[in-house]
């Protein structure tokens, strides 16, 4: 009997290091496909919607949907690469020119700064006029160094694989989106009953709060584009609803938000020596940044099922371990703990 038990125990210790060792090695390289099937389980609630909705076949469901996501994909890929890619090129040009404006215009507020303090202890007035210079040179250096050419070129060579992964990814998030009933069906088959009703209710769980995620999101993205449109017929009215709607479609998107906008034009103008319009637009951003920060867990809180301080914590501790994907990241992990304790599955039951 002692026998059977030890190699019974031998057995389940293979697989599970065979198992282990599959994951370190395959879910590096399979990363867009399991992207895929996370997608196509946090889309399965709006197929089903469709289907009973306007009383669709899955098929055509699921191609509708997959039409408007990869819309959506095609467009956000065309922003943030395409036209990413020519910002890139244009600064690395004219980077030089921009580093001489930008000295230019540190030494004029050196120098007034050093009128400023004249009437303060010479100690005061030179460590002060030494930091804004330290300050100057560790830009100068930093901007050359993020724009050099060896990083540049890094980051192109890099795009052919960019699409090859994304061509993946949209081909398996179509067949995912296809097969999904099968493969949950294929699932069960080998789950106990309680066991396949336990992964039933945190697979739920987990659809609630990704629908109510996008729907705090969307919230917090109309919010932050009214704001965003009453400061810029104040700043610049001549482009004010253009730039709005440019900036509320950004902002739409996870992880982008308004500040990618902002803050190059904010900058651009203050290289130029716009200063007034210049702080405008950085104090806009700083007031959308606060919206999106002080809002948006208590919004998303509410609607994904946490009050606002687990929210609050899951999001910032998530942004430090995971940077900005760490922001949906974090409250989905606190969501998927607590449904594996409404299912039993882990138990906190104990007393110090």
């Amino acid at each position: 009997m002692n026998k059977i038990n030890t190699k019974k125990l031998l057995l389940r210790s293979f697989f599970i290091i065979a198992f282990l060792l599959a994951v370190y090695f395959i879910i590096p390289v399979s990363i867009p496909i399991l992207v895929a099937g996370l997608t196509a389980f946090f889309l399965e609630p709006i197929v089903m919607f469709f289907k009973r909705r306007w009383k669709m076949s899955r098929r055509m469901a699921v191609t509708v949907i997959y039409t408007v996501s990869a819309l959506i994909i095609a467009i956000v890929c065309y922003f943030t690469v395409t036209q990413l890619m020519a910002q890139i090129i244009f600064i690395s040009k004219h980077s030089p020119y921009y580093i001489s404006k930008l000295s230019l215009m540190w030494f004029n507020i050196q120098n007034n700064i050093s009128q400023y303090t004249e009437n303060l202890p010479h100690e005061v007035s030179i460590s002060l006029q030494k930091t804004i210079t330290d300050f100057i040179k560790t830009m100068e250096v930093s901007f050359l160094d993020f724009f050099n050419y060896a990083r540049v070129t890094a980051f192109f060579s890099k795009i052919p694989s960019f699409f090859i992964d994304l061509l993946v990814y949209m081909i398996a998030l179509f067949l995912f989106m296809l097969d999904l009933p099968k493969i949950k069906q294929l699932t069960y088959q080998y789950l106990k009953p309680n066991t396949a009703n336990k992964l039933k209710l945190i697979s739920s769980r987990l659809k609630d709060a990704f629908i109510g995620y996008w729907k705090a999101h969307l919230l917090v993205s109309v919010i932050i584009g009214i704001v965003t449109l009453i400061g810029l017929l104040l700043i610049q009215p001549k482009y004010a609803i253009t730039l709005t709607i440019i900036i509320w479609l950004i902002d739409i998107v996870p992880f982008l938000g308004s500040i990618i906008i902002l803050a190059p034009w904010g900058l651009y103008h203050l290289l130029v020596g716009n200063v007034g319009i210049a702080v405008k637009l950085f104090i806009l951003a700083a007031i959308l940044l606060i919206i999106r920060r002080v809002v948006e867990p208590k919004l998303m809180g509410e609607h994904i099922g946490l009050s606002t301080l687990p929210t609050l914590i899951a999001m910032f501790i998530g942004l430090q371990l995971f940077g900005v994907m760490g922001l949906l990241v974090g409250p989905f992990v606190i969501i998927f703990f607590i449904a594996l304790k409404e299912t039993g599955i882990i138990k906190f039951n104990f007393k110090i």
